[in-house]
């Protein structure tokens, strides 16, 4: 995860964006969990920065570890939310957690940041418990606007033109973030049952809260639309277990569609 990365991206501090976006995670989970609330669970928010996002699923009942080398992040953190959540500084290719220990993991929008995001997976993996669910929000590299920057196609050029692309453009001097397609996200969650939520979600935007995603008058279009664009789809929504059950939320507009790893 790229060092002091709340001090880079403004966003990170954007409360109510930050809440809304835990509440979509949240509404997925309990929808596959066939559960109200996340009561009594295990949490890791790999990823957490300045942890809105862990301090909702703490609210919602889990029992949350909130994870991040970003220091001052973290810091912000832990003086709001240090109460309800506990904070560490460490690297996600090393989690100090058990095997098979953590009923749910979140790793959302995150692994385009990390050195080696197949190492962040493999410890996933293993520290997931057998029945757990890992929320998986994974950007596409086939975006069309760049979601860090604002800049068309950036995520699409080989690494030297974005830098330069970045440093015309005014936004810095090198490109950091490391998207992959759709094969290579699939890739780098092999061993996992993947439950794809993608289409589930923008299906139903109002119900998992994800009006962030969908603009308002896409709100009604038919899950065929959204399969056309699959290619290009800014984000995707899988949430992977190891041996877990099938979705246990009630009917869907586009239920979640399974496929192994």
């Amino acid at each position: 995860m790229q060092l002091a990365y709340s001090e880079l991206q403004p966003e990170m501090h954007a409360e109510s964006g930050r809440r809304k976006k835990a509440q979509k995670i949240i509404r997925v989970l309990e929808h596959h969990l066939g559960r109200e609330d996340l009561k009594d669970l295990v949490v890791l928010d790999l990823g957490c920065s300045t942890g809105f996002i862990a301090d909702e699923l703490a609210k919602a009942g889990g029992q949350v570890v909130g994870i991040d080398i970003d220091e001052p992040g973290l810091v912000a953190a832990s003086k709001r939310f240090g109460n309800a959540v506990a904070f560490l500084c460490t690297d996600g290719s090393a989690l100090p957690f058990p095997d098979n220990s953590v009923d749910i993991v979140v790793f959302n929008q995150i692994y385009e940041h990390v050195v080696d995001p197949d190492a962040v997976m493999d410890e996933i993996r293993r520290i997931l418990s057998p029945t757990g669910v890992a929320y998986l929000g994974l950007g596409n590299r086939l975006q069309v606007i760049e979601p860090h920057y604002g800049l068309p196609l950036l995520s699409w050029l080989p690494y030297g033109l974005a830098d330069r692309y970045m440093r015309a453009a005014g936004k810095g001097e090198k490109y950091y973030e490391r998207f992959r397609t759709r094969p290579g996200l699939r890739k780098l969650c092999h061993g996992l049952r993947i439950w794809d939520y993608t289409y589930t979600v923008l299906c139903e935007p109002e119900r998992f809260g994800a009006d962030d995603m969908v603009p308002g008058r896409l709100a009604t279009a038919p899950p065929a639309f959204w399969k056309a664009l699959a290619p290009i789809i800014p984000t995707y929504i899988w949430l992977g277990t190891k041996e877990g059950p099938a979705p246990a939320g009630g009917p869907t507009r586009f239920p979640p569609t399974p496929f192994q790893l």
